[in-house]
């Protein structure tokens, strides 16, 4: 009898199993491309067309391609969209003489897609380059956020580590010395330091994300396009005071996800989003600046939560 009745369990086990793969297959990722402005922008996309959407913002160095382990945990009951911005991923590299590289460039262009794919209503997720990409969205817009999201993505000046000191140093000197200097950000050895440095097991970071990574940046004028925007990252530090008075002002619904070791953007700046939003979320994860690759399980249960709370 006990026999059977093991087997009966297992049989049954296997059908919810079955049962659970089926309907999880039919919600599906997308990958797709829409002309913006002339540019070819790629994007992944998934989960209901009806569900509330979900606008994923990648950083420094990589692309919608971090996202690939978050978006299966999001799209069951989500819109996901993770687009990669211009000089990144798999969107297009225009030149530099025909597409300035800066900040508000690189925020006009995905508010011309968010125009193009007619969204209304949604919330943010917002990572290194992603956040003052889009923290300009939400200053544009503020009407269409539902929530924020800031996976080490910064607005306060105390989340800057001295990691940005050659950086401001060619901010206050732009010579041809000082942005040389940067090119050793543009290696496979820095893009693996970013990946790789307050990790506690490494074993966890699939090699494929650096180098990956590490491909786009080794294009045909990349160097310049990533030095120019590090060059303008500076519009950024001066933008801090208009992006916390529109947190203060909204008061948005906000979770902040930081790995607490990042070399770049230290704990306060997680911290300080409390100043001038209260009711904000804030959750340190052991780990460094690319969370995702060994916490996106904690993440995503988090941010399934979070978005929960939001209005629709």
């Amino acid at each position: 009898m006990k026999k059977i009745n093991t087997t009966f369990i297992i049989v049954i086990t296997c059908l919810i199993s079955n049962a659970i793969a089926m309907a999880q297959s039919t919600v599906q990722i997308h990958y797709r491309e829409i002309k913006v402005n002339g540019q070819n922008i790629f994007y992944r996309e998934a989960g209901p067309a009806g569900a509330p959407v979900l606008l994923l913002l990648h950083g420094y160095p990589t692309s919608s391609h971090m996202f690939r382990d978050l978006i299966p945990i999001l799209k069951e009951k989500y819109h996901v969209i993770a687009p990669d911005l211009p000089g990144f991923g798999y969107s297009d590299a225009p030149d530099r003489t025909k597409f300035a590289y800066t900040f508000d460039n690189l925020a006009k262009t995905m508010q011309s897609f968010i125009d193009e794919l007619k969204l209304k209503r949604f919330a943010i997720y917002v990572f290194d380059y992603g956040a003052p990409t889009g923290f300009r969205l939400a200053l544009a817009n503020p009407e269409k956020i539902t929530g924020i999201i800031s996976q080490n993505g910064n607005a306060y000046v105390e989340g800057l580590s001295s990691g940005w000191n050659p950086i401001q140093k060619y901010w206050q000197n732009d010579t041809p010395e000082n942005r040389n200097a940067l090119k050793s950000f543009l290696t496979l050895e820095g893009t693996k330091f970013q990946y790789l440095t307050g990790v506690s097991d490494t074993s966890l970071i699939a090699p494929e994300s650096y180098i990956l990574d590490q491909h786009f940046l080794d294009r045909p004028e990349s160097t310049e396009i990533q030095l120019d925007l590090l060059k303008d990252y500076k519009t950024n530090v001066a933008l801090y005071p208009k992006f916390q008075e529109y947190f203060r002002k909204y008061k948005p619904k906000f979770l902040a996800v930081w790995g607490n070791k990042d070399p770049f953007f230290l704990p306060p700046g997680a911290e300080a989003y409390k100043r001038d939003i209260p009711d904000a979320t804030i959750k340190f994860y052991d780990t460094g600046h690319f969370a995702l690759e060994t916490h996106v399980n904690e993440i995503g249960s988090e941010i399934l939560k979070f978005m929960a709370s939001l209005p629709k």
